[in-house]
C-alpha cells in the first residue's frame, strides 16, 4: 500500500450498511473508487465471522494496493496479516496499554491507530505512539447515534497541534466536506455517504475528486 502519509481516503466495509450485498464485493467498489485505506467494522459479528470476512477482504485490498484495517481485534488483524487495527479509547488505554510498542510482536507490521475525541486524548494518542489517529465524530452520525459530535473546533485544533497523520470522522458527507476541508483536515473517513449511494465506487471517486 501506499505511504499512510500519502493516504486521503479512508472508508469503511461497515456490516451495519451492507444490506444483504457481498462483503467482498462492496470492498472491490471502494478499491476501484479510490479509496486509500478499507476497515472492517462488524460491531454485532462473533470473532469468527470477522476472521472470515477479513479473509475475504484481504485478497482484494492486496491486489488492489490498498491497506486493510480490523476494527477492534488485534488477534484477527495479526492472524490474517491485516495492515492496520483500529482501537477506541476502552480498547487501548482503558484495557492498560500505554504505547502500541506493547501491543506489537515481532516479525508482525501490523500498525495501530487510535479514536480520539477531545485534544487531551489526541495528545496522548500521538504520546503513545498511534500511527494515525481519527478526530471526531466532527457530526452527528447514526454511525455512532450516542456519540456527541466535536465540531470543527476540533479539526482546526488537530490541524494546529497534532503532528502526524490523522483522519477527520463523523458525518462527513459532499454537502459537510468542503468544511471540514476548510477547518485544515487534509484526510477524511466517510461511512454511510458512500455505503448508502446508489453506486459505491462512483460516490467513492466523487469524495477523491474533491480531496485533490
Amino acid at each position: 500500500m501506499k505511504p499512510l502519509a500519502d493516504c486521503r481516503l479512508y472508508t469503511f466495509v461497515d456490516t451495519a450498511y451492507l444490506h444483504g450485498r457481498a462483503p467482498e464485493l462492496i470492498a472491490q467498489q471502494l478499491c476501484d473508487g479510490g479509496s486509500d485505506l478499507i476497515q472492517l467494522r462488524a460491531k454485532t459479528a462473533s470473532p469468527d465471522d470477522i476472521r472470515r470476512l477479513a479473509e475475504k477482504l484481504l485478497p482484494v485490498t492486496r491486489r488492489a494496493n490498498v491497506g486493510l484495517v480490523i476494527n477492534d481485534h488485534l488477534e484477527i488483524a495479526r492472524e490474517i496479516g491485516a495492515d492496520f487495527c483500529h482501537l477506541g479509547q476502552e480498547d487501548f488505554f482503558d484495557a492498560g496499554h500505554t504505547h502500541v510498542s506493547e501491543l506489537r510482536i515481532a516479525d508482525c507490521g501490523l500498525r495501530i491507530g487510535l479514536s480520539t475525541h477531545a485534544s487531551a486524548q489526541a495528545q496522548r494518542a500521538v504520546a503513545a505512539g498511534a500511527d494515525y489517529i481519527a478526530i471526531g465524530p466532527v457530526f452527528a452520525t447514526g454511525t455512532k447515534p450516542t456519540a456527541k459530535p466535536v465540531t470543527l473546533d476540533y479539526v482546526r485544533w488537530a490541524a494546529a497541534n497534532v503532528i502526524g497523520p490523522w483522519f477527520a470522522i463523523g458525518g462527513i458527507n459532499l454537502q459537510t466536506l468542503d468544511d471540514v476541508l476548510a477547518a485544515g483536515a487534509k484526510r477524511i473517513c466517510v461511512v454511510s455517504a458512500i455505503l448508502n449511494a446508489p453506486d459505491v465506487a462512483q460516490a467513492c471517486a466523487e469524495f477523491r475528486n474533491r480531496l485533490k
